[in-house]
Order: structure tokens, then sequence, then C-alpha cells
């Protein structure tokens, strides 16, 4: 994948924006302080690109926070911590339990934390993610889109994707602390988010390789603010 147009140098960007962010000095004795905030944004704009456009501010202060979807994303970023080992052991597994937290108000009991459709490709998928050594940054989009365009865990495929994403980074090692927004990312690029997933669902993988670096660019300059804010006070 790393020979396809534009990919290699997306790669280095976004490698190069997340070393930069993370030689941030606000990191030094307040990283706990940005990943929690991270995690906020995080959940807000997932839930944003699942439909639930609500403010930021709104949020932070409690407000609409018995919207479902909402706190679906809320619940299930805020695990990301408890989840970082599970990952890298048993992904089927990690991904049962994001599916329980974030659709816990949305789906049947009996239907929470199972895929549906077509899980062959879930099979290839967790069997990738236990041999290969490609860059974080291609592991992780991949990730996200084949659990996105397959919609294995209705109806909050997204919030669940996007939240295997950050796992995916933390694990290989690209972002430990899980820092970079990278929903924030999407939600910029919301444009590009939406038609790059369709090209990847036909076959375009380069064009949505090359939207996510974007997107990781994007989530960690989000980091970054996040940092100035705390340094200002």
């Amino acid at each position: 994948m790393l020979e396809l147009p534009g990919v290699a140098e997306g790669v280095a960007d976004s490698r190069g924006a997340v070393d930069a962010l993370l030689s941030n000095r606000a990191l030094r004795r307040r990283s706990a302080d940005v990943s929690a905030e991270s995690s906020l944004r995080g959940a807000w704009a997932s839930a944003w690109l699942a439909g639930v456009e609500t403010e930021l501010d709104d949020v932070r202060n409690g407000i609409g926070l018995d919207e479902p979807v909402l706190q679906g994303a809320l619940r299930a970023n805020s695990a990301i911590g408890a989840l970082a080992d599970t990952w890298v052991r048993a992904p089927r597994q990690a991904l049962a339990r994001l599916h329980a937290l974030a659709a816990a108000d949305l789906a049947d009991a009996d239907r929470l934390g199972r895929p549906v459709g077509d899980t062959r490709r879930l099979d290839t998928l967790v069997d990738v993610l236990g041999i290969t050594s490609a860059p974080a940054v291609i592991v992780a989009g991949v990730v996200h889109a084949e659990l996105l365009s397959l919609d294995l865990f209705p109806p909050m495929s997204g919030i669940v994707a996007r939240v295997a994403t950050r796992l995916t980074l933390v694990e290989r090692g690209l972002d430990p602390k899980s820092l970079v927004v990278v929903e924030a990312g999407h939600r910029e690029l919301k444009a590009e988010y939406d038609a790059a997933l369709v090209a990847y669902e036909h076959g375009d993988v380069a064009r949505w390789l090359r939207h996510f670096a974007d997107a990781v660019v994007a989530g960690a300059r989000e980091a970054r603010a996040i940092c100035e804010a705390i340094v200002r006070g």
C-alpha cells in the first residue's frame, strides 16, 4: 500500500505531525489532561459524524448528554485505556465491548457485541492485524474503512470504527497516549471523508489512505491546540 500514489507521502506527513505533537512541552506534566480533552473532543466529533451535530461547549457543560449516540460515543472513547491490551490480544473481544458500550441504548441486548454481515472480512482483518508490520497510519486506516464500510456493528459502526482507529494508533506506537483527535480531522474534512470512504468501497484504497493521513495531521493539530490552551491556563 505504501507504493500507491501519494500514500507514502501521507504516512510521512502524519508521522511528522505526530512527532511534533509529542515534543510539545505541555505533555511533560499534563499529558493526562491532554488525553482526557482529546477523548472528549473525539467523542463529540465522532457523534457529530454520526449525525448528532451538538456544540462542543454544550457537551463539556453537560448539555444534551442524554442523546444516545453522543452518550455511546462518550462511553466508547472513555474505554480506550482499558481496552488497549485487549485490542492487541483479542481484537474481536475489544470490538464486541466497544459495540456493547456504544450501542447500549440503541440495540437489543442480544445483539450487543455481535457483528453482522460479512464476518469473513472481519476474520481476515483480525488475521492481518496479527501479522502485519505496515506503518500504523496504514493499519489504522484499513481498520477504520473495513469496519465502517462493512457496517459490522450497527447502529454504531462508525463510533466503533473510529475508536478502533485510536486503539490501533496506540497499539502500533504512533500515538501511545491517545492524544491525536483523529475524529476532529475527519470532521474538518467531512466532504472528503465521505467521498474517500465511497472510493475505498469501490477499490480506490489510495484515496482513502491519503484522506486518513490528512485526518491524522489535522487531528495532531487539534491536539496541539489543546496543549496550547492548557499552557495558557
